[in-house]
């Protein structure tokens, strides 16, 4: 792909479409994947996935986790707006994203 991203670690985005979108929550990106389009979310997308038997877990288990989300079904969370927003790419020494909204800067 080699795109740049609309989206880094850390930053606090919104679900607007998927099954993931449920009630539009927001959420912390944990990681981000831009080789394959998709960036994982904390509390948005659980699966179950099963645990095979080992010392760890005599019995086997279920566990809940995060799956990825694809980036094109995300969008940043403005704090000023209080919504999600479009961004503004700005040339400056690096390049920053900013709200178009509000101008809020996003990358300090």
């Amino acid at each position: 792909m080699g795109k740049s991203m609309h989206i880094k670690r850390n930053d606090v985005v919104s679900v607007i479409s998927g099954s993931a979108a449920t009630g539009r929550k927001n959420g912390k990106v944990l990681r981000v994947f831009p080789s394959k389009g998709v960036a994982i979310v904390e509390g948005m997308n659980y699966i179950k996935k099963t645990i095979r038997k080992s010392q760890d877990n005599p019995n086997g288990a279920i566990v809940e986790k995060e799956a990825p989300i694809a980036i094109s079904n995300l969008m940043l969370y403005c704090p000023h707006c209080k919504r999600h927003v479009k961004i503004a790419r700005e040339r400056a020494e690096k390049m920053l994203r900013k709200c178009k909204r509000c101008g809020y800067n996003f990358d300090g």
